[in-house]
């Protein structure tokens, strides 16, 4: 029989191949086919809705030996992003804010999730998978696709500076 902190890495590790392949099959074309400032639209929206990693800060949501170092960093690291993001979209029509927007959200959105992964191995999260509670989807479903996304952001936003022309 597997343990639970087993058949919760193996869910880590495996939430990345659905998504993948319905990135590259789906997602990705769509976003290089689009402008720039539209495919970054798309990916902050996706990321405006990281507000609800605040669940991770609930009693009853999650469970009382949920290690506080873990959920704290969680919580307020998905807040920050998905507030970053929003405003990001709330100002796409200003350039000159949304682009470092852009950039912030998705610096802050990868630093919370690389942060969580690292928490989560220090504090054995693993082993203690079930005071996930109702959270225990967000590692396993929604996690893998942001990160996916983050990845995607920062290649566009390469390839669109490689695409603008020189300025004297």
């Amino acid at each position: 029989m597997m343990s639970p902190a087993l058949i919760f890495n193996i869910h880590l590790a495996l939430g990345y191949v659905p998504w993948l392949l319905c990135f590259a099959a789906y997602i990705w074309p769509r976003l290089r086919s689009m402008e720039p400032i539209e495919a970054q639209r798309a990916i902050a929206t996706l990321h405006s809705f990281r507000f609800f990693g605040l669940v991770f800060l609930i009693p009853g949501v999650v469970g009382p030996d949920l290690a506080s170092g873990f959920a704290s960093f969680a919580a307020y690291g998905d807040f920050a992003t998905g507030l970053l993001a929003m405003l990001a979209l709330l100002l796409a029509a200003r350039p000159a804010m949304f682009w470092p927007l852009v950039v912030a959200f998705n610096l802050v959105g990868v630093v919370d999730l690389v942060g969580d992964y690292y928490h989560g191995t220090m504090l054995d999260l693993p082993g203690h998978a079930g005071q996930l509670g109702a959270t225990y989807v967000i590692p396993v479903i929604y996690v893998p696709l942001l990160m996916i996304t983050h990845v995607a952001a920062f290649y566009l936003l390469a390839r669109s500076r490689r695409h603008q022309p020189a300025t004297a």
